[in-house]
């Protein structure tokens, strides 16, 4: 099962320089996010029901290739980290041009929490288990 989402960018992605504007990064990557949870059967009401969701304490995003309006973009995510348990965790999520090359990489660390206590938690085992079975990320070699 592939985790990529492929996208092309729209005129509201960019900035007065022309190229995507740098939230833009962070929004393609939530979204690939929020999109591999729903395949794994963990949609925005899967969540309302657990009365849990996911929380990002860190965003680091690294731009190395620009971005132009109108550009296929593909994203994916790859497990940087996660506790046994599955209550923390980090993904890098790759963005790709159309070409292959890397326009940018967004390192995220999260967890879970909540959302009557307002408390960090542990996932359900289920879900634990999806993403300790995520591809696991691999530096390049430089």
């Amino acid at each position: 099962m592939t985790n990529a989402v492929t996208y092309r960018t729209r005129w509201a992605d960019m900035d007065p320089n022309g190229h995507m504007r740098h939230s833009a990064y962070a929004d393609f990557a939530a979204d690939q996010r929020v999109a591999l949870l729903a395949q794994w059967g963990y949609d925005v009401k899967r969540f309302a029901e657990l009365r849990l969701g996911p929380i990002l304490f860190r965003e680091e995003t690294k731009y190395l290739k620009e971005v132009n309006i109108g550009e296929e973009i593909r994203v994916d995510g790859h497990l940087a980290s996660a506790a046994p348990d599955g209550s923390r965790w980090s993904i890098v999520h790759t963005i790709y041009k159309a070409d292959g090359r890397v326009a940018a990489t967004v390192t995220v660390e999260g967890a879970w929490l909540d959302l009557d206590r307002r408390k960090l938690t542990v996932p359900p085992a289920e879900l634990a288990a999806a993403f300790s079975a995520m591809p696991v990320y691999e530096a390049p070699v430089r």
